[in-house]
């Protein structure tokens, strides 16, 4: 008697899938020497979904996109580039990676971890601002150190 074959389909919400990516995405930064921060105010206004200095100061952002629909219609990535040494997408490994554009990084992660797919193009920051961008950044992992630890 031959055995039925169950076929699962797995469907992730894009919450969900934002949350894995992004836990992924800092996962790896962390395993390739990096200090993550998740959701960091950038002077322009826009939001890091992951920003992440390197132990010789440079500095990535990752931008995770949920699915193909969240990539097409938010275009405000193209305003990370001034202020990182390298920027990359992370993305699910469903995603469709040929919509991506090919000068930037692309991170492949789930909530376990991650990997870099294709390494991003390096544009290094000018001496001032990367100076401005690393104060900004160790007095926002402070503050947010100092709230965890206070239970606020």
């Amino acid at each position: 008697m031959p055995a039925a074959v169950a076929h699962i389909e797995l469907a992730f919400s894009r919450p969900e899938t934002t949350l894995s990516v992004t836990r992924g995405a800092a996962r790896l930064m962390v395993d390739l020497g990096y200090a993550p921060l998740l959701e960091v105010g950038l002077p322009n206004g826009r939001r890091a979904d992951v920003m992440a200095l390197g132990p010789r100061g440079d500095i990535v952002i990752c931008e995770v996109k949920s699915g193909a629909e969240d990539y097409r219609c938010d275009q405000k990535w193209r305003e990370y580039g001034p202020f990182c040494d390298a920027f990359y997408f992370a993305v699910a490994p469903e995603f469709p990676q040929d919509l991506l554009e090919g000068d930037c990084g692309l991170i492949v992660a789930d909530g376990f971890g991650g990997a870099v797919v294709r390494e991003a193009t390096l544009n290094p920051l000018a001496p001032a601002r990367r100076k401005a961008l690393t104060v900004a950044f160790a007095r926002l992992g402070a503050m947010r150190t100092l709230r965890d630890q206070a239970g606020g």
